[in-house]
């Protein structure tokens, strides 16, 4: 079945004071263009990331973000004990000595004293907490992945009317082509006896009118479109990689046939429904580069 490429997916995980949030969107694009944003933390495992993305989603123009949200307090720089008392028993030593007087609020000048309120413990990545980010974005991919099914889902019922379009039209040109043929016959016949005194062969003229009309025969034409428009149906029904391109390069190949049945139909009723075909393939072409 069709994948679109369009989807979106969050999840959201919680690790001890933490929220480990995932967010991932696609848009559709020739090749997977991945743009990643990654809190300082997980930075150690992009590439394993962005491999998982890759062999996931396969294809478009995808936005990843990790981050993480602490709850309320647990960001609190500590306050660095030793250091403020070290720098208190300085300050007495300097009052005692000189006889300059105790700042008045010694508490505030303590902790305005250099890296008393400074954070300097190095946040590791433990293994409990990768595999707690892991899980998140594990989910998040798989629901973008549900998300695609269901676009795809729906892409396919407007491919499929769009092909049922077509060949209604195909089978519309058959009676146009019977009578086009006799139109053109006689339209020769009418044109030679209108010219007088004018002496032909009649078996070269029907030789001449036979090789002519085949020119114009389009069961070819008609057959190999209609034989494009089943494998379409066919390749819809795949699973795999590459079916939206492979959507495409048919519908490509469903398009020469229609220009060429359209230059050689020679009746205006015929080019109209030519002229409807070519709109309800455009239409096609269009959303299939939406495709996965």
């Amino acid at each position: 079945m069709i994948q679109s490429m369009t989807g979106y997916g969050k999840a959201v995980v919680a690790f001890r004071d933490k929220k480990i949030n995932v967010e991932v969107k696609s848009l559709n694009s020739k090749s997977l263009d991945l743009s990643v944003r990654i809190c300082p933390l997980y930075r150690e495992k992009e590439m394993e990331i962005r491999q998982t993305i890759s062999t996931t989603l396969e294809r478009g123009k995808v936005d990843f973000s990790l981050w993480i949200e602490k709850e309320a307090g647990s960001e609190a720089t500590p306050i660095n004990k030793a250091l403020m008392k070290n720098y208190y028993a300085q300050i007495c030593d300097i009052v005692a000595t000189t006889g300059i007087p105790e700042p008045q609020d010694i508490f505030t000048t303590l902790v305005r004293m250099p890296d008393v309120m400074t954070k300097t413990e190095v946040e590791v990545l433990s293994d409990e907490e990768w595999a707690n980010a892991n899980e998140a974005i594990n989910a998040a991919l798989a629901q973008l992945v549900d998300f695609r099914r269901q676009e795809g889902a729906a892409l396919q019922t407007m491919l499929t009317e769009k092909i049922d379009n077509i060949e209604a039209l195909l089978a519309a040109i058959e009676p146009y082509e019977k009578a086009r043929v006799e139109k053109i016959r006689q339209r020769i016949i009418d044109g030679l006896a209108s010219i007088p005194e004018v002496d032909y062969d009649k078996n070269r003229l029907e030789q001449e009118l036979i090789y002519y009309i085949e020119k114009l025969d389009i069961s070819e034409e008609k057959q190999r479109l209609a034989n494009h428009l089943k494998y379409f149906r066919e390749t819809m029904a795949e699973e795999g990689r590459g079916v939206g391109k492979k959507l495409g390069f048919i519908a490509q190949e469903m398009g020469r046939e229609i220009n060429t049945t359209g230059s050689k139909s020679n009746h205006a009723e015929m080019q109209n429904i030519v002229v409807k075909m070519k709109d309800e393939l455009e239409q096609i072409k269009e959303q299939v580069l939406n495709a996965l």
